[in-house]
């Protein structure tokens, strides 16, 4: 049997949106049977809880209490649980994983990071970098911006996308050969569904995940079949065209109808 891990989820601690703690959302999981999660909660640039006049260590030391309470309840009753970072740039967000918290306190540049610095930074520190959710869009975008230069893969799959903005995002992953991954986005448990990956090997630490992006090993999405399907529809305005950011990180048109 696979072993399940939710990859994308938020806890109120540390995201203004987070509706349930670490310790809530442990128990959820462990009770519908993965085998661990992975606490990503927002950044600062993103929908963070945390005050940002707060000193840089003080804020770290809080941004960080979603993951530890989960944690400490995961420890508890048998779940695994590890750390990453949602980060959000001009409305284009992306998963970190494989930061420490004592990387973050000796780093506060990166909460200016640029998206290629933050790909750079975060391969330095023996990280990785996801593109979540790459063809939503909310009233908080402008438009759609794919971060193909400057990501290791993307969420194909995100329970809180329309399920056409997964199904562009498989299509874009394949043409691309992209490695891709599924994720619930679960502010609140327990949760009407979950979506997740299911990986071939048990993870000891988050650096064994990060192994497997980089190394492009085998990752299963535990995602429903029909969520891929192709529907057709009509674009709602002109937001939802799909910019391909080139390397100085402007918008260039994609080159192709992604939306058809």
């Amino acid at each position: 049997m696979p072993f399940l891990y939710e990859t994308h989820m938020h806890t109120c601690l540390a995201s203004a949106c987070g509706t349930s703690t670490g310790k809530e959302h442990v128990r959820f999981y462990k009770d519908i049977g993965y085998t661990g999660i992975i606490m990503t909660d927002h950044f600062f640039r993103g929908n963070t809880a945390v005050p940002r006049n707060l000193p840089w260590e003080e804020r770290i030391d809080l941004y960080w209490r979603g993951y530890e309470d989960a944690r400490e309840e995961g420890e508890r009753i048998g779940l695994d649980v590890f750390f990453g970072i949602e980060e959000n740039h001009a409305g284009d967000e992306y998963l970190i994983y494989g930061l420490t918290k004592e990387y973050m306190k000796a780093h506060p540049e990166m909460e200016h990071w640029t998206r290629r610095q933050q790909l750079d930074e975060v391969h330095k520190a023996g990280g990785c970098v996801i593109q979540a959710h790459p063809f939503r869009m909310r009233n908080y975008m402008d438009r759609i911006r794919l971060g193909l230069h400057f990501c290791d893969g993307i969420e194909a799959a995100n329970f809180g996308n329309d399920a056409l903005d997964d199904a562009r995002a498989i299509r874009y992953g394949r043409e691309f050969g992209l490695v891709m991954t599924a994720g619930s986005d679960n502010h609140k448990s327990p949760a009407k569904e979950t979506y997740g990956v299911e990986l071939d090997r048990k993870l000891t630490c988050i650096g064994d995940y990060v192994q497997i992006i980089l190394g492009r090993e085998h990752i299963g999405l535990h995602v429903p079949g029909e969520r891929f399907a192709m529907e057709p529809g009509i674009i709602p305005d002109e937001r939802h065209k799909a910019y391909m950011l080139n390397e100085r990180e402007e918008d260039v048109p994609a080159g192709k109808e992604w939306l058809d």
